[in-house]
């Protein structure tokens, strides 16, 4: 039955996990917190889910037959700003940096904690509702949710030094010591679309939006 008008529309999620009983306890959980969660067990699937249908927010694991993780984030970033969350099972340096250099917004390591991957995924579905167009040269920019948000935090403070955990803490909702490449990494691809020249490193202490 459809929802009535009074009721809002479940957020649709796209998991993606080759691992069976990952896939289905995952699923399990997020339907526990009233997400419709579609479900996929290799990269060339939840390609084909992707396009095929309208996702909010996407759950992709890093290993994956067929086409991995990051081919299928980069795949996606082709065509969609929805916010991507990358799950690694070794929290690996290389995997993590892989995943957000494709586009991913975030990152959990596996096993995953209930709890810390709803608060991710409440967070990035939080910076995907500011809907802003973003132009440069009277041309619009396509901004991934944590690129738009990282930048509204960047326009906020102009001029004014933001170190690192500032940022994990206000553009990606980490009360706790999160991994400062998430910020590093979402600066370089946000240098590459706005211009590398608006955000300035300032060593030993974080970044800053030039005048």
């Amino acid at each position: 039955m459809p929802p009535s008008e009074s009721e809002p529309t479940p957020v649709t999620i796209l998991l993606v996990e080759d691992d069976e009983v990952i896939r289905k306890s995952v699923a399990m959980a997020l339907e526990r917190y009233g997400y419709h969660v579609s479900v996929a067990g290799d990269g060339l699937t939840g390609l084909e889910l992707f396009r095929a249908g309208q996702h909010d927010l996407l759950l992709l694991d890093v290993m994956l037959p067929a086409l991995d993780g990051i081919g299928l984030c980069r795949r996606i970033r082709e065509t969609s700003t929805a916010p991507i969350l990358m799950m690694s099972a070794r929290g690996d340096a290389l995997d993590v940096v892989s995943g957000l250099e494709a586009g991913a917004d975030d990152y959990v390591v596996k096993p995953v904690d209930t709890a810390v991957l709803v608060a991710r995924i409440r967070s990035l579905l939080r910076r995907a509702s500011a809907a802003l167009e973003v132009r440069r040269d009277g041309q619009e920019i396509a901004l991934a949710p944590s690129e738009l948000r990282l930048l509204l935090e960047f326009s906020a403070h102009p001029g004014i030094v933001l170190d690192r955990q500032t940022l994990l803490r206000n553009v990606w909702d980490y009360g706790w010591d999160g991994d400062t490449r998430v910020v590093d990494l979402c600066v370089q691809r946000l240098r590459r679309k706005i211009g590398a020249d608006r955000i300035e490193t300032v060593r030993g202490f974080g970044y800053k939006l030039r005048r």
